[in-house]
């Protein structure tokens, strides 16, 4: 089904006003014009040879209480994941220089969690402060999060939380059953207040139909602000998830939820995230031409296969495609003060709770 050029405000500048409608148009267009479109809207607004690399770590991997259809992690479901607890910090710091020097600019940490609960804050707030010593950005995923919550991490320099919405509200229920998805925008309204920037996106190839991908991405762009990074997830069929057998997404559909995201959230960085370790070098290229300026690097999304960091390494080359060069994540004062509060710390960690003694 193809449509003509949809009857849309030629101005890029962001909205928060989209219909399903309108969205539908979009992904309606034929195949050409809406790349067209989409890396017009693309180069108004960033550099069209940069993409963002970011590298997530887990930092306390399975038995998740919440029950994802699609996530080895969940304690529902028998995926052969080895449970792990919470990584000692020196060893995230080290994960963190080595993804610096690899020439990732944001550090992403993930725990396998409903919520972090009380005894383990300090914990991670710590973590925070480390990595983001080293002039990285930081970036967390930890489920919900309450007001206070946020406003601790926030307080420890954390400059992204990363919360998807997963998949339309008419599909949710289908995915999820352990927390609502007004939970979801309470935790992304949680983060706004605290000051931080937010991480939210989804994943497609579920099961879902064409509108619920319409749907995700007008909640998404009509949020009060949109997310800064909106990561696009392909599905990775785990054995043992209720997902394993779900039918493939046809790999244009996908890069048309990529090409329709970059255009109804023009300056969010549109990141081409889990699923593209089954993507080839064409269908990947042809992501970043509709407008996908992020990505993962390094071998692992959390419990998931990701391309190996040399061979994107190489794909850049070939594409004439840079990593983006970022300000540093702070200036020299704030990691002075960083690298001072962990020494504080170190010095008083007595008084803590020691998340890496709690079994998970």
């Amino acid at each position: 089904m193809t449509a003509t050029a949809p009857s849309i405000a030629p101005s890029t500048a962001p909205r928060h006003d989209w219909t399903m409608q309108e969205a539908r148009t979009l992904f309606e267009l034929p195949f050409n014009d809406l790349l067209f479109r989409a890396q017009s809207v693309h180069r108004e607004h960033f550099d069209p040879n940069e993409v963002q690399i970011s590298t997530l770590l887990s930092i306390k991997t399975g038995a998740c209480p919440e029950d994802c259809k699609y996530c080895p992690q969940s304690g529902h479901y028998n995926t052969g994941l080895e449970k792990e607890k919470l990584l000692e910090i020196e060893k995230v710091v080290a994960e963190a220089k080595a993804a610096k020097a690899k020439g990732a600019s944001r550090f992403c940490m993930g725990a396998a969690w409903r919520s972090p609960s009380k005894k383990d804050m300090g914990y991670v707030v710590d973590m925070v402060r480390q990595v983001k010593s080293l002039g990285l950005e930081t970036c967390m995923t930890l489920g919900m999060l309450k007001q206070e919550q946020a406003d601790e991490l926030a307080g420890a320099g954390l400059d992204y939380y990363n919360h998807n919405l997963d998949t339309s509200e008419k599909y949710y229920s289908h995915i999820i059953t352990t927390r609502t998805y007004q939970d979801r925008l309470d935790t992304l309204e949680n983060v706004r207040n605290a000051g931080m920037k937010v991480c939210c996106g989804g994943i497609v190839g579920m099961g879902e139909d064409p509108d619920d991908r319409v749907g995700l991405l007008v909640q998404l762009a009509n949020l009060p602000h949109h997310p800064e990074s909106v990561p696009v997830n392909m599905l990775v069929k785990v054995p043992g998830t209720p997902m394993e057998d779900v039918e493939d997404l046809d790999p244009f559909d996908f890069i048309r939820t990529i090409a329709v995201a970059r255009i109804m959230m023009p300056a969010s960085h549109v990141r081409l995230s889990a699923g593209r370790e089954n993507m080839n070098e064409q269908m990947q290229s042809l992501c970043f031409l509709a407008g996908a300026n992020s990505i993962f690097y390094g071998e692992k999304l959390l419990t998931t296969a990701n391309p190996e960091a040399d061979a994107d390494r190489e794909l850049f080359n070939r594409l004439g495609v840079r990593p983006e060069v970022r300000e540093q994540a702070c200036s020299e004062q704030e990691a002075e003060d960083s690298i001072v509060e962990a020494v504080e710390y170190e010095q008083t960690r007595h008084m803590f709770y020691d998340a890496t003694r709690e079994s998970a």
